[in-house]
């Protein structure tokens, strides 16, 4: 069976085994008070881009992969996204809210100046968001991104806390050639390997799962000032009334 129908087989089994073996593996980062007693780098900050949601969907739960209570999934290769938002420090930050919006299977988002909208994955929810705990931790289902012209295959990042944008950048995906290519991968962190390091993850094959999915993590480092003092939070926004369809 294809990645791109594997939500169909099974829909709650290998979700819950991952999130449980990722919770408990990730909690044990924070155990040891002082263990990362040096400064963590900060994650490098990336371009918002321009396709931020301008009408953010009714669901905007966790899971990009079923949109309400629609039965049909999206398309695409499953993949499981977790990390953890914390300071420089290492300690984890709390009430924090982790958004993430990428493209569908076909390489289109979901905003009403981008291409293709009539041809969108109705099925595909394209925006997330999560508000860690006390361990700092996140957990998104989405798909693997694909490429678009013009783009290497990315997911849109951003951290706010109080109301506050801490963070906005990009997760790229370990292994993809044309990220040397990507006109802002090239840039981020004034073009430094160790800085692009940072956001640059393998998606690996999920132990266990007989459906191809995947597994990512990207650890999100921030500091505790506002990226930008005149950023908000956009996801707690009034969303805009939406159009006629």
């Amino acid at each position: 069976m294809s990645p791109s129908n594997s939500i169909a087989s099974c829909p709650t089994c290998h979700r819950r085994n991952f999130l449980r073996s990722a919770l408990a593996g990730s909690a044990a980062l924070f155990t040891v008070p002082g263990a990362l007693a040096e400064a963590l780098t900060r994650t490098p900050r990336d371009a918002e881009g321009p396709f931020y949601p301008d009408n953010l969907p009714l669901d905007t739960d966790n899971d990009l992969l079923v949109v309400n209570d629609k039965i049909t999934p999206a398309v695409g290769a499953v993949s499981y996204l977790t990390g953890a938002v914390m300071d420089t420090k290492g300690q984890p930050l709390r009430n924090a809210v982790v958004e993430i919006w990428q493209v569908d299977n076909q390489g289109i988002y979901l905003h009403s100046k981008a291409n293709g909208q009539d041809k969108r994955d109705k099925n595909f929810q394209s925006y997330g968001r999560f508000l860690t705990g006390s361990s700092g931790l996140y957990h998104f289902r989405t798909i693997k991104p694909p490429a678009y012209p013009g783009r290497t295959p990315h997911i849109h990042v951003a951290v706010s806390h109080g109301n506050k944008r801490l963070l906005t950048t990009q997760l790229y995906i370990e292994g993809e050639k044309q990220n040397a290519k990507d006109f802002l991968y090239k840039r981020l962190g004034g073009g430094d390997p160790k800085l692009q390091k940072l956001v640059t993850v393998p998606f690996k094959p999920l132990k266990g799962s007989k459906i191809g999915e995947l597994t990512a993590r990207l650890d999100l480092v921030v500091g505790v000032t506002p990226e930008d003092p005149g950023k908000t939070d956009r996801s707690r926004q009034p969303r805009r009334q939406r159009r006629a369809q």
